[in-house]
């Protein structure tokens, strides 16, 4: 959840403020961009899958909470990246 919500902020983030290079011009590119979006939100994620496990172990029922709130946020984060920006 939280990686995916990270990559979808990098992709949005990223149409709207950096202009790739068109496909049909470049030969070869050394830089792929899906591969270096992935490795940064899966470390993100980790990144928030160890502070969500620190908060488990001191109050369950506010993760719940927080985990309620989160999940609806990344599914749109996530549905608006594959609309806007696929």
């Amino acid at each position: 959840m939280g990686a995916a919500g990270v990559y979808a902020l990098l992709r949005i983030g990223q149409a709207v403020l950096v202009r790739d290079a068109d496909p049909a011009l470049v030969i070869y590119s050394e830089h792929a961009g899906y591969f270096w979006r992935a490795w940064t939100a899966g470390y993100a994620g980790g990144a928030i899958a160890f502070v969500a496990w620190l908060c488990a172990r001191r109050d369950p029922r506010a993760l719940a909470r927080g985990l309620a709130v989160a999940v609806p946020v990344a599914a749109v984060l996530a549905a608006a990246q594959g609309l806007l920006v696929p």
